[in-house]
């Protein structure tokens, strides 16, 4: 016991700044990957990996096999080639959100129109939703932010018209040519409707309640996993309304929880009115941005 206690005093004498930033920095990546396999199918895979690694470590440790453990030792290292295809979609996930978090454009936003006129685009949006609830028309709306999505607005049909509860009440109505897809708006305009989006790669939806929901909900995750959008959508069976932001989905608002947490994802500092001098510094620096025209689909 007394060999032991020295041994933790030696290591504790010897512990300084640079081995605690080294304990920080892997339990942060160890953190960080967990982090984004959450509620994945990935994550189920993972444990199966890990699994499979330790019993086979453990086995050749205690059995002595010459053989088994040569193959095992020259096979492992090919898991390393192996990860990258295994996990592409999470990898792909986690790249795109770095990209977002370290883009600088998200101090200095503007957009084209005055906060007044996307606040009544987002009245509009919210009262349409409402409308669509009580006559159990299915409905997904994505709204664009940062990110472009002009690779989902090619998939639809243009409209680049003034956002309108009318309008987007005979873009949903059933059976109508357009009402099958995503309408995508950005700023104020309606880009393009019955867009396509990509459906969610989460497991979330399949290991909760939530997999009895239809497409247009699993097309609302996925939109907002691969890109900074916000997806609102109207269930054609229960008429409930739920918000999708960031891959995670809020569930049976009623019109005002909708709006409020519509403002809540824009907020009045995205507008030119309402930025702060470190973001007109970081808008002076940038380079000239041309016109986002972007969308997502359903």
């Amino acid at each position: 016991m007394a060999q032991f206690f020295d041994d933790i005093s030696f290591l504790i004498q010897r512990f300084g700044l640079t081995d605690l930033l080294d304990i920080v920095l892997v339990a942060a990546v160890f953190f960080t990957v967990l982090m984004l396999l959450r509620d994945t199918e990935a994550l189920v895979l993972l444990r199966g990996v890990l699994f499979v690694i330790v019993l086979l470590v453990i086995f050749t440790s205690l059995v002595e096999l010459p053989a088994f453990s040569w193959l095992i030792s020259t096979v492992l290292p090919a898991l390393v080639f192996a990860v990258p295809v295994i996990f592409a979609p999470e990898i792909r996930r986690a790249l795109e959100r770095v990209g977002r978090a370290g883009n600088m454009s998200f101090l200095a936003r503007t957009r084209d129109i005055t906060e007044k006129q996307f606040i009544e685009t987002l009245s509009a949006i919210t009262k349409a939703s409402g409308r669509l609830s009580e006559r159990h028309h299915g409905a997904l709306i994505v709204i664009q932010r940062m990110q472009g999505l002009v690779e989902y607005t090619q998939t639809g049909v243009p409209m680049n018209a003034m956002v309108t509860p009318e309008l987007l009440l005979q873009i949903f109505y059933p059976n109508t040519p357009l009402h099958d897809g995503a309408v995508i708006i950005v700023n104020n305009t309606i880009v393009a409707a019955s867009c396509v989006m990509p459906l969610s790669a989460s497991g979330v939806l399949n290991s909760s309640p939530e997999r009895t929901m239809g497409l247009r909900h699993r097309a609302a995750m996925g939109i907002t996993e691969v890109s900074d959008a916000i997806a609102v959508v109207v269930s054609e069976e229960t008429g409930s309304i739920s918000i999708a932001q960031d891959g995670k989905m809020i569930r049976r608002l009623n019109m005002e929880r909708l709006e409020n947490t519509l403002h809540a994802f824009f907020q009045p500092t995205e507008f030119i009115g309402g930025r702060s001098l470190l973001s007109r510094f970081f808008t002076l620096l940038s380079p000239k941005r041309t016109e986002d025209k972007g969308g997502e689909e359903s």
